[in-house]
């Protein structure tokens, strides 16, 4: 729960702020960990730029914590300066 609510807090600043080739990339580790399906993740690569990470946002945090930590994480490693910025919170 406290992922989910991280990723909500932080969810208007990164469809402001995340550029497409990241949230492509993004797209592309979720789905080779299997944490989104090849038609969720054809799906959202379809829409323009601020849907596709609304819609990748708010499908994690439907997922439940283990798909927010992951996207977190691989957010982290594709766009640490934006990640720092935005500095969602993994519990500890």
């Amino acid at each position: 729960m406290i992922l989910q609510l991280e990723l909500r807090r932080a969810r208007t600043n990164f469809i402001d702020k995340v550029s497409d080739p990241v949230l492509n990339k993004l797209l592309d580790e979720l789905q080779h960990f299997a944490v989104l399906t090849d038609a969720e993740g054809e799906a959202a690569r379809a829409k323009p730029r601020a849907d596709k990470a609304r819609d990748l946002i708010d499908m994690m945090r439907k997922k439940g914590a283990e798909a927010s930590s992951k996207l977190i994480d691989v957010f982290h490693a594709n766009d640490p300066y934006l990640c720092k910025e935005l500095n969602p919170q993994k519990p500890k």
